[in-house]
């Protein structure tokens, strides 16, 4: 009897390692069955997707056997045959034309236009004032005309290089020079498209040679005679900082007010709130 059962346990002890190497290719014949399923659905994604684009380009086809080819117009012919569409052609998907619907407007009068409006011709004087005729254009008034003291006014270009220089002296450190200069270029131009900013430099200008008195004047010059230039925003912070410094602090807050109301959203307007909150008691 024991022979028998030694050899009972030896077959058991020589089945085991046979039975873990069948579940580990089964393991592995699993694994490779799942990545063929998921090869298969991707492809089967991929068809499907064609399959809705080939459908959606044969209404299209349907949609243009409507059309007659004598109004089919030239931006509809069709172009040369790509690879693509021959492969459509092969599965009875060749494109046609588009109908081509065309809307006649509505034969509906003309809107009246009310001409009981009593026509006012303008102030020739006002008007002077935003005459400026181009420089070498034809069939006008030349560049250079007569103002009315008789006196011609000069050429712009000539104008133009007065003004730059004046600022250049500026820059290069010659204050008193631009100051000068500037000053007598907005007295001479007052209607010059530059006017506004020359004097707006003039008070940049005595600010540096610290005579806020004067510059002061100048800005007040500035926003009450051209209140729709380019220069008035900064032309009234730089009005207000003079009112720091010398010490008039309550017409400095009510400059700064008078920005952060009437011109909100600027950056002139996020400057004079910062100032008025350090201006705070």
């Amino acid at each position: 009897m024991r022979p028998f059962f030694f050899r009972l346990f030896a077959a058991v002890a020589l089945c085991a390692p046979t039975a873990c190497a069948t579940t580990a290719a089964s393991q592995a014949e699993v694994g490779r069955l799942e990545a063929e399923v998921r090869t298969l659905r991707a492809s089967q994604a991929t068809l499907v997707e064609r399959l809705e684009r080939l459908e959606n380009r044969d209404a299209v086809s349907r949609a243009r056997n409507v059309a007659s080819p004598a109004s089919t117009p030239a931006s509809l012919i069709p172009k040369p045959k790509s690879e693509e569409d021959a492969s459509d052609e092969a599965l009875g998907l060749a494109p046609a034309e588009l109908a081509v619907v065309r809307l006649k407007p509505k034969k509906e009068p003309a809107p009246r236009i009310a001409t009981a409006v009593p026509v006012v011709e303008p102030d020739p004087d006002q008007m002077e004032m935003f005459i400026s005729p181009a420089e070498g254009s034809s069939g006008g008034a030349p560049a250079s005309q007569t103002r009315s003291d008789g006196v011609p006014d000069k050429d712009p270009a000539i104008l133009e290089a007065e003004y730059e220089h004046a600022v250049s002296l500026l820059r290069t450190g010659n204050v008193e020079g631009g100051v000068d200069q500037l000053t007598r270029f907005a007295e001479a131009n007052p209607r010059h498209p530059r006017a506004d900013n020359a004097l707006y430099f003039t008070g940049l200008g005595q600010m540096g040679l610290q005579d806020p008195t004067s510059a002061a004047k100048t800005f007040e010059r500035l926003i009450k005679t051209y209140p729709a230039g380019d220069a008035i925003l900064d032309g009234m912070l730089r009005l207000a900082e003079c009112r720091v410094r010398l010490n008039q602090a309550v017409d400095a807050r009510a400059l700064y007010t008078r920005v952060v109301t009437q011109f909100p959203g600027t950056a002139a307007a996020t400057q004079a709130e910062q100032r008025l909150a350090a201006l705070s008691p």
